[in-house]
């Protein structure tokens, strides 16, 4: 999804944005790159890193893709009233945020050691 919005990435960027270790995004990618979902080339300003974009097979599923998470969306939120889905949205956020929050500082080493 985040290609799709944003078009190709570097794979350490792609990681970030969707908070992923560097390990898992490289064999996820390797998987979506040997389905033919996206492709890696070498970065033409950084020799240092990979860029992955989308290819016209990976494009293909966003309208599938996009389908399946409104159904999601509705099967979960079905009888909430739409007040009740911003203010449970709002909160998952803040949960995300948190927990992004908390696993960004806890992975940093400690001072002390």
């Amino acid at each position: 999804m985040e290609l799709w919005e944003h078009g190709a990435l570097r794979q350490g960027d792609l990681a970030r944005r969707v908070g992923s270790d560097a390990a898992t995004m490289t064999r996820s990618v390797k998987r979506l790159e040997q389905s033919g979902f996206v492709r890696r080339s070498p970065s033409p300003t950084d020799r240092r890193s990979v860029l992955v974009e989308p290819t016209a097979a990976g494009i293909a599923l966003r309208d599938q893709a996009e389908a399946v998470w409104a159904e999601l969306e509705r099967t979960v939120t079905g009888d909430l009233t739409p007040d009740e889905r911003d203010q449970a949205l709002a909160s998952l956020n803040r949960l995300e945020q948190s927990l992004s929050l908390h696993s960004a500082t806890s992975a940093e080493p400690a001072a002390d050691c």
